[in-house]
């Protein structure tokens, strides 16, 4: 497939890397510390680099770890050349392509082909859902909202049947499902098999692929554009299913306009709860006898500012399940997630006796929602309505779900064992720097003057180099100085790049990837600090409650007699 000569050259993410080498993306990073002449990242970010994909097959072949490039990879690297990092433009444009409709910026004759023939080879719905994967794994959409991921796709469906003794509707009597905020569709089209489906979403050009990706699984419906609080485009619909994650941390979601809106049963969502303003939505959609399932920040659960419409929920036993998942589960950050579980009762019901709380936080996300990762006995607790309303209206399952561990001493041996592991990684990626000479004699240069030159781009507080004069892991290192700091921290302590007054020193190129690759590994070794502050926490925790449960003992201390103490103490 002949690529634009005027497009620019293709990049790739780390996941990329991956697939074109069969591997995970751990072996990935273990490649980058562990191999200096791996390729450097031509664009992205410190934690999102961007690969020059020539160069990363050229390394793959020497090195003996790549495989034969499928057509789908090839096409999405065209992809990747012709659009950068508008990512669902590209998106939006093959569904076009693939359903015969226009797009508002179609497809190269190149890539148009190559979508054809893939498709005739594939199938039209099994070329866009690889398509759809890899964008949704993409990390470089500068910019681009939030993407639900395929894995919390998987456990929504799996969440969306019965739970326990918590009662709801079965996949048969589905008929229909909405999701208000349904971005590129992917809980919209979770379970139900023939349910006909609503949706709604901000930007047309995800609502457009939420439509496509239906269209193309032959599924019926109906999405519409435009905000789903100010603006509801569904009005009457009452849905037998309602699935929904919905923006975080909206400050301005019209509570102004909406003081007096009917769907506010459980009271008028503070300024700062957006989400709690979300749920109430979904809620107010909900048919008799229907369930929401709500993907919300763990935070929700124990915020002073939503304490009363929690109570409420509790109080009116609307809430039947709150699920606490592990991270990793969402596109734009790696903290943990609830998953809330509504149900409008029907008329006639009796009251539920109490809420289950399922704690999975630690559990692997990729068995979670398969028949082996079911909950176990020990990560479920059902709590009566009245422990929950307290002062706090805490929803968070930890606090009920009391941890459970099979075998501590092999549990904390293999937390050492990790431990000792990161040490030796964060040592080996602290590079040995010798002494300089206190100042570094170079003219400076504004990042100003730079970005005004375009020759760098500047999103938010992230800049990135647009030529090959300028390294840009020099450039983001030397933003952090501290003078620099200082003229971006404000009298609040918030840090905001001061394009304007920010420096760095000019240089040779050459000296200048000297920097970089220093500023390069100790990005990655804060990113894996973080991890191991992590673990660090986690065997802590387990050391303690084994020591105060009895089932670890504290360190053997020699005595006279040549036993320790823990063993004269057991002698007696």
């Amino acid at each position: 497939m002949a690529a634009d000569e005027s497009a620019p050259a293709a990049v790739v993410t780390a996941a990329d890397v991956a697939r074109l080498a069969g591997v995970t993306r751990a072996a990935v990073s273990n490649w980058r510390r562990r191999y200096p002449d791996f390729p450097r990242p031509a664009a992205g970010t410190a934690t999102s680099p961007l690969f020059p994909l020539a160069e990363v097959q050229q390394w793959l072949d020497q090195q003996g770890k790549g495989r034969e490039s499928s057509g789908e990879v090839d096409l999405w690297h065209e992809l990747r050349a012709q659009y950068g990092d508008d990512l669902l433009t590209a998106l939006g444009a093959v569904g076009a392509q693939l359903l015969g409709t226009a797009a508002e910026q179609p497809l190269t004759e190149p890539v148009a082909a190559a979508v054809n023939a893939l498709a005739t080879q594939r199938g039209a719905q099994a070329l866009y859902a690889d398509l759809v994967e890899r964008c949704i794994a993409s990390t470089t959409r500068s910019g681009g909202e939030p993407m639900t991921t395929l894995a919390l796709g998987r456990i929504v469906e799996a969440f969306a049947g019965p739970v326990g003794e918590a009662g709801g509707t079965t996949d048969d009597t589905i008929g229909t499902v909405y999701d208000p905020a349904c971005g590129i569709g992917t809980l919209l089209l979770t379970a139900a098999p023939g349910a006909h489906r609503y949706g709604q979403e901000l930007t047309p050009a995800t609502a457009a692929i939420s439509e496509f990706r239906a269209r193309l699984v032959g599924a019926a419906a109906t999405v519409a554009c435009g905000d789903a609080l100010r603006k509801d485009s569904f009005p009457d619909l009452r849905a037998d299913l309602v699935v929904c994650e919905p923006p975080v941390g909206v400050a301005d979601w019209g509570r102004d306009d909406l003081l007096l809106d009917p769907r506010w049963e459980l009271g008028v969502p503070p300024r700062s709860e957006s989400e709690l303003a979300w749920v109430q939505h979904c809620y107010a959609h909900t048919a008799p006898g229907g369930r929401a399932l709500v993907v919300l920040p763990a935070s929700v659960a124990y915020r002073k500012a939503g304490r009363r419409i929690r109570a409420e929920l509790v109080r009116r036993r609307l809430l039947t399940s709150v699920v606490a998942l592990p991270p990793g589960l969402m596109s734009t950050h790696s903290l943990p997630v609830h998953l809330w579980i509504l149900r409008r009762p029907v008329e006639g019901d009796p009251d539920p006796t109490h809420i289950r709380m399922i704690n999975l936080s630690t559990a692997d996300p990729g068995g979670i929602g398969t028949k082996d990762g079911a909950p176990t006995p020990e990560q479920v607790a059902d709590v009566p309505p009245i422990d929950i309303l307290d002062d706090d209206v805490d929803l968070s399952p930890s606090r009920y779900v009391t941890p459970h561990h099979g075998d501590y001493p092999v549990e904390y041996a293999a937390l050492r064992d990790r431990i000792q592991s990161l040490a030796q990684d964060l040592l080996g990626l602290l590079p040995v720097l010798p002494a300089g000479p206190g100042r570094i004699e170079a003219a400076p240069m504004g990042l100003g003057d730079l970005v005004r030159g375009g020759l760098v781009d500047l999103d938010g507080t992230v800049p990135t180099s647009r030529t090959d004069q300028l390294d840009t892991d020099y450039l983001r290192g030397f933003l952090r100085s501290a003078a620099n700091t200082r003229r971006s921290t404000t009298a609040s302590g918030t840090f905001r790049l001061n394009a304007s007054g920010a420096q760095l020193p000019q240089m040779d190129i050459g000296r200048q990837r000297e920097y970089g690759e220093a500023f390069r590994r100790l990005a990655a070794f804060e990113e894996l600090l973080r991890e191991a502050a992590a673990v660090g926490v986690q065997a802590s925790a387990l050391a303690h409650d084994g020591l105060t449960k009895g089932a670890l003992l504290p360190p053997a201390t020699s005595t006279s007699s040549g036993k320790s103490e823990s063993q004269e103490a057991q002698e007696k």
